[in-house]
């Protein structure tokens, strides 16, 4: 039996994205696993400046691909995106927004903690066990 994936925040990861269907795997969540090689561990909502920023660094998530199954974005959807592209559009200042209950914690490992929170559309009502100074 698979151990259920963590949050963030530390709980159990919630759902991303039912409509559209997100995820490395297509399960509406941003789990990830060893074939999973671009890390898709950041439930994004996205921003007309952040899918912007992607097409200008070659990752068009606008673009419909009916053949992988894909609508295309617009500003507003939530997605699982890869913890590398979140970060580079952080750096030039393009980052979007992130639901910290449905990002996987495995992005930890490149993304630090306080950029995602910077971004947070989910902040829990205590900070506390998060790293920050909590009420």
């Amino acid at each position: 039996m698979a151990v259920p994936q963590k949050n963030v925040l530390g709980g159990e990861l919630q759902p991303c994205s039912f409509d559209p269907v997100t995820g490395f795997y297509r399960d509406g969540c941003c789990t990830s696993g060893p074939e999973d090689l671009g890390s898709h561990t950041i439930c994004a909502v996205v921003t007309a400046k952040f899918l912007d920023h992607q097409r200008a660094i070659g990752n068009d998530l606008v673009t419909a691909r009916p053949e992988y199954g894909f609508q295309g974005l617009v500003p507003g959807d939530r997605w699982c995106v890869t913890a590398l592209n979140w970060l580079l559009a952080f750096r030039d200042g393009a980052a979007c927004f992130v639901v910290l209950e449905a990002t996987n914690e495995a992005v930890l490992e490149l993304v630090p903690k306080e950029a995602l929170q910077e971004y947070a559309v989910d902040v829990p009502p205590s900070l506390q066990g998060l790293g920050g100074t909590g009420a």
